[in-house]
Order: structure tokens, then C-alpha cells, then sequence
């Protein structure tokens, strides 16, 4: 009877560790069936480009016959104005709107969150209703705007607006991630001679790094996938962005480049993916601790 009393924990303890490491396998396949599913559009982009034309769409197979490389610098140089110009346009109009919106939103935020004005309440109020607005609905008086000023056809339109402040969902980021830092920093700080903008400068942008690189990311990734703007305001193909050039890759009226299509495509997701590789700690950090009390 004693040696049975005793077998029953351990067989117990036997089938709990199968059932554990039986769920965890089911748990893992499930994601990793998951991510096969959501990574199969990349990869059948990624194989098209390297396929011949005529196997794209004529073969259901996803591994080509034979690899071909030729559809990337014939994507590169298909157009009057090779990819190369694309890339720079579009990766100075993304860092000038990432250096923009940190610095012009996390002034705003700080603000909102840290400093007493008249009124505070109600303007946050006010940029928060600016979430509802579409981007359609202010595209012809900020158009007829920018056309008064001369600045269509060139990418101030694209890139001024956003030292002013006027991305409201970054702005309510980091007056989340500002509110979470005690405010006996500041009081501690102006008792010793400081300013606002001394603890704007001093205090607050060392503790938000993870908040600013949150909002780094998001502003970069928003900007290099933008079609709708640069479509609206840019003219010359030799400030085109990679978005626009992709889209005269592929022509209605005559005899498209499929293949050179995919390669550009696959070409424009690498500076987003080491952008997230190398910012993804940060960037999951700021997210998790936006608006959390510590």
C-alpha cells in the first residue's frame, strides 16, 4: 500500500510535465502555422521576382524553374529615373519627418502632461478630436494652402508640417509616457534654479528614450509606406519616392514589368525591416510602458 501511495504523486507529476510540454508544442505550431500564413504573400513576391516573366502568374508553384536576377536592375533602371532616386527621396523625407515629429511632439506632450496653462484640458481635448478627422478632408485647403505658398512640387508640404506638431496620436503617446514620471523630478529640479525647458532638456527626454524611439519608428514606417501624399504634391519623377515610383512600374495601357514590379517591392521593405531589427527592443519597450504608472 506504501509503494503505491508514493508512485501516485510522482505518476501525477509524470503526466502534468507531458500535458505542459503536449500544450506548448500545439501553442507553437499554431504560431508558427501563423506566421507561414502571414509571411507566404512576402515570400511569393520574393520568388516572383527572382521567376521569368512568363511562370508569375502562368505556374503555381512557389520555387521558379530557374533563379533569374535580371528583374532587379531592370526594375532599377526600367523607369526614366532609376530606383536610386527613389531610395534618397524617400529616406530624406522620412528623416526629416522622424527628426520633426519627436522634437515638435514631445514639446507638445510635455506641454499637455507637465506644465499648468489655461485652457489645458480643453486643447488636449481638441488635438484628441483631430484623430477623427480623414486625412481626405483637409487634402484641398491644405492644397490650395501649400499651392499659394509655391511649395507644391517640392517636399516642403511633406516635411514642414511636421515640426508644428500635427501628428495628435504621437503627441498622445508621450503625454501618456510623461504623465508616468514623478512629478517630484520637476519640483526637485526647479527648486534648484531650473527652467521648463532646462527640465524639458535635462529630465525629460534621458527618461523617454523608449517613448521617443516609439515614435521614431512610427514616423519613419508611416512616411516611407506613404502613397497618398507624395502622389498629391510631388510632380517631378526626380523627387518621386519609392511608392510612387513602384506604382509607374506597373502600366495599364501597355505591357507590364511584373517581375521588376516584385524585386522594386522587395527592395523597398529592407530599410523598414533593419529599421524595426534594430529599434524593435525599444520600440516594444516604449509601448509596453506607455502610460503605465511607476
Amino acid at each position: 500500500m506504501t509503494n503505491v501511495a508514493n508512485a501516485a504523486p510522482e505518476f501525477d507529476i509524470v503526466g502534468e510535465g507531458r500535458r505542459r510540454v503536449l500544450s506548448s508544442a500545439a501553442v507553437h505550431a499554431l504560431l508558427i502555422g501563423a506566421s507561414i500564413l502571414m509571411l507566404y504573400p512576402i515570400l511569393w513576391m520574393l520568388f516572383g521576382s527572382l521567376k521569368p516573366e512568363s511562370e508569375i502568374f502562368g505556374s503555381a508553384s512557389l520555387i521558379p524553374s530557374q533563379l533569374s536576377i535580371e528583374a532587379y536592375p531592370r526594375g532599377w533602371f526600367g523607369l526614366r529615373v532609376s530606383f536610386g532616386q527613389f531610395f534618397w527621396n524617400s529616406l530624406v523625407i522620412s528623416l526629416f519627418t522622424v527628426v520633426g515629429n519627436v522634437v515638435s511632439c514631445s514639446l507638445a506632450a510635455y506641454a499637455f502632461a507637465r506644465l499648468r496653462f489655461w485652457g489645458r484640458n480643453f486643447w488636449f481635448a481638441i488635438m484628441l478630436g483631430t484623430l477623427m478627422l480623414p486625412y481626405h478632408v483637409l487634402l484641398i485647403p491644405r492644397y490650395v494652402l501649400f499651392l499659394n505658398l509655391g511649395w507644391v512640387d517640392r517636399i516642403l508640404p511633406l516635411v514642414v508640417p511636421k515640426f508644428l506638431a500635427v501628428d495628435a496620436f504621437l503627441i498622445f503617446l508621450m503625454v501618456q509616457f510623461f504623465r508616468g514620471i514623478p512629478r517630484e523630478l520637476d519640483e526637485a529640479a526647479m527648486m534648484d534654479g531650473c527652467s521648463p525647458w532646462r527640465i524639458y532638456w535635462a529630465i525629460m527626454l534621458p527618461l523617454s528614450r523608449s517613448a521617443l524611439a516609439t515614435a521614431a519608428i512610427f514616423s519613419f514606417l508611416w512616411t516611407w509606406d506613404d502613397f497618398f501624399g507624395p502622389l498629391i504634391y510631388l510632380n517631378d519623377m526626380q523627387a518621386y519616392t519609392v511608392q510612387l515610383g513602384l506604382s509607374f512600374l506597373v502600366d495599364s495601357t501597355s505591357n507590364s514589368d511584373w517581375s521588376g514590379l516584385f524585386a522594386m517591392s522587395i527592395l523597398s521593405l529592407v530599410p523598414i525591416f533593419f529599421f524595426f531589427l534594430f529599434f524593435q527592443r525599444l520600440l516594444i519597450e516604449g509601448i509596453a510602458t506607455t502610460g503605465m504608472k511607476r
